[in-house]
């Protein structure tokens, strides 16, 4: 198993009482951490809003944060999950992306999805289209994308965006440009863009969904005629981890103080995502259990997000000293 973190950038309340001045040092100072480990790449999130409630609290933008890490890092590979097609045009956005690439020696990826947090779309004046849009939105702009990273322009009379020979150079450093990280399950629109142009998916990672769909993913290969196989199937997890389960409700409590005074009413659905099934909130042992299954399952990548990471690296450095090489 290939293994990411995520880098707290206040979009999940997990930077609150940091002095936002401070909030930077943070980030990078994790980012090192990874950089300096066994981590493969590290990651954020492409939100303007906190949630579940949209407070005054920070959040950092991620494609700044993207061109930051590429000169704060030498090794990790660099990517969000996922970005929103609706918030840039995306031939500027594969200009960003080929910057940023070359900036950090050919180690960006493009985690890339249709959207869904309808408050942030509202604020931002990007009103809110129908999921059929957003996912048309999407495959539009991957097309832009993937031209303008093997070409070097790009030329497009869409629905939704026009681009007229937009050159896109310098190219981006690697071979056949930037990997697409399709994220999202939708199985008629989303799982069909994977299976065209994706190098990495990001989907469920509940077992008995990550199977299901698996297999539409797998239909909409053979269908399209590409290789099932030579795309990486990944998940996203929240990380709680102790020695002991006691440990690991003391940890949950403690996440549930920080956030409490933020969140309100919505604290106790926030927390669940901790206790409900959470396949690694546990001890060791539990995870390495529950992820050596998920990976006998065909997901071989998975992005962990450890809400206590800017306020105690404990949790990070004993999933370090025991899940990575168990699964690695």
């Amino acid at each position: 198993m290939r293994f990411g973190l995520f880098i707290p950038q206040g979009w999940r309340h997990d930077l609150v009482d940091i002095d936002p001045a401070e909030q930077w040092a943070v980030m990078k100072g994790l980012a090192e951490h990874a950089d300096a480990g066994a981590w493969e790449s590290i990651w954020v999130y492409d939100h303007f809003h906190t949630v579940p409630v949209a407070s005054e609290e920070a959040t950092h933008e991620a494609w700044t944060l993207m061109s930051a890490f590429a000169v704060t890092t030498s090794r990790v590979r660099l990517g969000q999950m996922c970005t929103c097609m609706g918030y840039r045009n995306p031939a500027y956005l594969a200009k960003v992306a080929a910057t940023i690439d070359v900036i950090s020696g050919g180690r960006t990826e493009m985690g890339i999805g249709g959207g869904w947090y309808e408050h942030e779309w509202r604020a931002y004046g990007y009103d809110f289209p129908t999921a059929g849009t957003r996912l048309s939105m999407l495959r539009e702009g991957v097309d832009i994308m993937k031209q303008a990273w093997t070409t070097g322009s790009a030329t497009l009379d869409g629905k939704h965006y026009q681009v007229d020979g937009a050159i896109v150079r310098p190219l981006p450093l690697q071979d056949g440009g930037i990997p697409f990280w399709i994220a999202g399950g939708g199985e008629k629109v989303t799982l069909k863009i994977a299976a065209q142009y994706a190098s990495y998916t990001n989907f469920a990672g509940d077992p008995e969904e990550f199977d299901h769909k698996s297999s539409i993913l797998r239909g909409h290969c053979e269908a399209l005629g590409t290789d099932f196989d030579s795309i990486v199937r990944s998940s996203n997890y929240n990380v709680v981890i102790a020695e002991t389960q006691a440990e690991v409700d003391e940890r949950i409590e403690a996440i549930r103080t920080r956030v409490t005074p933020y969140l309100g009413e919505k604290t106790d659905a926030f927390i669940a995502e901790y206790t409900d099934g959470a396949l690694a909130v546990g001890t060791p042992d539990q995870i390495i259990e529950r992820l050596t299954d998920m990976q006998s399952r065909g997901m071989t990548y998975g992005i962990f997000y450890f809400p206590e990471a800017a306020y105690d690296r404990s949790g990070i450095e004993l999933f370090e000293r025991t899940v990575l090489p168990a699964l690695s």
